[in-house]
């Protein structure tokens, strides 16, 4: 006789994101490196999202730790990885992730490359090279400008076609693109503040010593597959090879080394990890998350956490979450830093008994002093902020 599959309900799916995620306040710590692993990696397309993903789980709000650990120390990186998304991760993760869903990316991208600016790939893996010499030369870091100040030959701007838009890429900004995928060079600061996107570059630091063919695909997928189920399960297969960027042959494999148990959730079947623990009820409370942070972006099914009126609100058309509200494992509404400084949100009133009144002042309030006179756009603006912003 078959055993039926354990069922876990939404309730039981929310606290145990408010553990895993370090959302609820005494699963907040000051620790970024970890901060960062338990969410597997912090999504850095939009640059505000790493440090305001990171103080948002801290019990001492600080945006100085969280540049000490990206550019002093190098114990996190930032890496295109997953879905060739701009990542921010521990090297280990790195390495293992570039191993099962880099690698095919990175060929693929090589060959638009060099089809996109009509050249073959001796041209592009020529260029690579050269622009990873030139940046192993630099006295430090050296920015993408004074790159190509030294590569002339690469920055005339040439108009090409992404999909049905032309644009005019120099093929220098590409090129370390690429250079960066692979390895061979790493993101330095910004030229700017934290809040910037232009960074500087550098050399993989010796110290690191990242061996980037250390594992097989299948062994990277599954470390991956491992360290996301442990923190983000349950999920299901869809959340999976959309998270990963894999296909569902692959994640399958990586599921069944893990030894994943399937379990029934509200709306699909689903997977835990073997050694997956039963949450307890964290208590009441609040977090105001960023555009594109990874808990709202964790899972490909979202009405769990996120209800359809809700999401018409802060989803943009991609998919892509705004800055985000949670009141007990649910985004409640978004909020906006305006111009001023000033913090403002959405959230209806009746969301909002006087417990969580209470968290949500403070969480602005703790935001507010994390901040103090930096100002930010979000890159990828959710549907309401128009509006919040009072434009």
């Amino acid at each position: 006789m078959m055993t039926a599959a354990r069922r876990i309900d939404d309730e039981q799916r929310r606290w145990a994101l408010a553990t895993s995620h370090r959302l609820a306040p005494a699963a907040r710590i000051d620790d970024v490196v970890e901060i960062t692993d338990s969410l597997v990696a912090l999504h850095s397309s939009d640059p505000v999202t790493v440090h305001l993903s990171a103080l948002a789980r801290m019990r001492q709000p600080d945006l100085t730790p969280v540049e000490r650990a990206l550019y002093d120390d190098r114990t996190l990186i930032r890496h295109h990885a997953m879905r060739q998304t701009l990542w921010v991760m521990t090297p280990d993760l790195a390495v293992a992730a570039h191993a099962g869903f880099t690698r095919k990316v990175m060929a693929a991208e090589r060959r638009r490359t060099a089809k996109m600016f009509g050249h073959d790939d001796g041209w592009v893996a020529d260029g690579i090279r050269r622009l990873a010499e030139l940046v192993k030369k630099a006295d430090g870091t050296i920015s993408t400008r004074e790159l190509g100040e030294l590569a002339t030959d690469l920055t005339t701007a040439i108009v090409v076609r992404q999909g049905k838009h032309e644009t005019r890429i120099a093929p220098h900004s590409r090129l370390m693109m690429l250079a960066a995928m692979e390895g061979r060079i790493c993101r330095a600061r910004p030229t700017g503040t934290w809040v910037g996107s232009q960074y500087r570059w550098s050399s993989t630091p010796r110290w690191l010593a990242l061996d980037w063919d250390r594992h097989s695909e299948l062994d990277g997928a599954m470390l991956v597959v491992d360290h996301w189920l442990r923190q983000f399960g349950p999920g299901t297969l869809r959340d999976l090879t959309w998270w990963t960027g894999g296909t569902q042959t692959l994640v399958r494999r990586a599921l069944e080394r893990i030894g994943a148990e399937q379990v029934e959730l509200t709306a699909a079947a689903g997977f835990i990890h073997p050694e997956h623990e039963e949450p307890a009820d964290p208590g009441p409370w609040v977090a105001m998350l960023p555009g594109l942070d990874a808990s709202a972006m964790g899972w490909k099914l979202r009405d769990w956490y996120l209800a359809p009126e809700v999401a018409s609100r802060t989803t943009d058309r991609n998919g892509n979450i705004g800055p985000t509200v949670w009141i007990d494992g649910r985004v409640v509404g978004g909020w906006v830093q305006r111009p001023d400084g000033t913090i403002v949100h959405d959230v209806d009133g009746a969301e909002l008994d006087s417990t969580h009144q209470t968290l949500l002042d403070h969480e602005i309030e703790r935001l507010h002093a994390a901040l103090g006179d930096s100002r930010f756009r979000v890159r990828f603006p959710a549907p309401n902020q128009p509006a919040l912003l009072g434009a």
